[in-house]
């Protein structure tokens, strides 16, 4: 699929979107109108959510916001370190099973934060429509979120096909330099591909959840959490780590209870029964070993101690802790963001955040007395190395003294 996309741009993505998607274009690109059209037809409450959701996702990320540090090293000795931001970034917004025009505020506040010139967004057309202008588009919820936030490039562009798309560039999208957002396994697959050809955030997806709980956790809670993970996509993932027998067989009579009125039945009991698990442990501290182990996407700790337990927590996308700290939270309105890492990359990547838009670049100022300083180390540390020309680059600037 990409390498097609490589070689043949716009013409293999709009296949690859009658293939998938069932939807025949002749562009990618959303046109102005639609958008416009989108936010003004937005229900008002989902409206007042996403400015809210934005609000405080806007607050987190800058703080996050890096300044340029400028360390003297010794007199005349300077390095600075300049955070520069990519100039164009592909975000990806899913949108096969479900709109998410959450994952727009989760990729589009922190890119705007951290100063990114380009903006492109790439989000799955609909076949099917409740209003038929928005056939072949990507949800109105998911186009009315991108014009709130000022995003005016838009492709009808999902799955694989999308991430080539911005790695590879087409006569109607530009080649970017950085690709986020979360996605399917094909998705977070791609991702891996182009990966070295343009920069990614993480490989978000498919999803998952861990709880780590003991016999002081509501089964009712925990029971809705993993049902509500497992609605995502039949390949997300569920593990309850526990030491307690009865939270066990009370989270199995209440996730029982509580499918009889999940609407997404099918996929949600797809999810627990071929991803997912409950792990039975000697103790909580095993637990922590577990779950550092898996390093999931997401990581509720309810615990009596959850605070405590949650600190020593070294491998998770994000962390919630305690019983009023759901993922759904951080899915919307937390003010964290969404965009987290899978598949146990949390071991050595973290969640999308400004710093995945910012490029760090030394630039390095020494005066002539400064290099004069250091030429005696460098002509050591070259001739360790055996790299003569390296120490005579310094010398021909300070020649030795007879």
């Amino acid at each position: 699929m990409l390498a097609d996309v490589r070689e043949r741009g716009r013409a293999a993505v709009l296949e690859a979107t009658v293939r998938f998607d069932g939807v025949e274009l002749t562009s990618t690109r959303v046109p102005q109108a639609a958008l416009d059209a989108a936010l003004a037809a937005m229900d008002p409450a989902v409206r007042a959510a996403i400015e809210e959701a934005a609000r405080r996702a806007r607050l987190v990320h800058q703080a996050q916001a890096r300044t340029d540090e400028r360390i003297e090293v010794a007199d005349g000795a300077v390095v600075v370190e300049r955070w520069v931001p990519v100039r164009r970034v592909g975000l990806y917004v899913p949108g096969g099973l479900v709109a998410y025009p959450s994952s727009v505020v989760m990729n589009v506040v922190p890119a705007l934060v951290a100063g990114v010139e380009s903006l492109a967004v790439a989000s799955p057309p609909q076949k099917h429509a409740a209003d038929p202008a928005f056939v072949g588009l990507p949800h109105p919820a998911v186009l009315a979120a991108c014009a709130l936030l000022g995003v005016t490039e838009v492709h009808a562009v999902g799955g694989a096909q999308a991430v080539g798309m911005f790695a590879y560039g087409t006569d109607e999208c530009e080649p970017v330099d950085l690709v986020t957002g979360p996605g399917n396994v094909y998705v977070a697959a791609a991702k891996r591909v182009v990966r070295g050809t343009i920069g990614i955030d993480s490989e978000a997806g498919p999803t998952e959840i861990g709880i780590l709980a003991d016999a002081t956790a509501d089964p009712a809670f925990v029971a809705a959490d993993l049902i509500a993970q497992a609605e995502h996509d039949e390949n997300a993932s569920c593990l309850l780590v526990t030491d307690s027998v009865q939270l066990l067989d009370a989270v199995d009579v209440e996730v029982a209870k509580q499918l009889q009125t999940t609407v997404h039945r099918v996929r949600v009991v797809t999810a627990l029964t071929n991803q997912s698990a409950f792990a039975l442990v000697d103790d909580l501290d095993q637990g922590l070993d577990v779950v550092d182990s898996w390093a999931a996407e997401h990581l509720e700790v309810i615990t009596a101690d959850a605070a405590e337990r949650a600190s020593r927590v070294r491998n998770a996308g994000a962390i919630f802790v305690g019983p009023w700290a759901p993922v759904s939270l951080g899915d919307y309105l937390a003010g964290s963001n969404h965009v987290l890492p899978t598949g146990g990359s949390a071991r050595h990547t973290g969640g999308l955040s400004v710093q995945s838009f910012l490029r760090s670049v030394h630039v390095v100022d020494y005066t002539r007395d400064a290099l004069a300083a250091v030429a005696p180390l460098i002509d050591a540390l070259g001739g360790a190395e055996d790299l003569h020309s390296h120490v005579a680059a310094v010398r021909v600037r300070i020649p030795r003294e007879s």
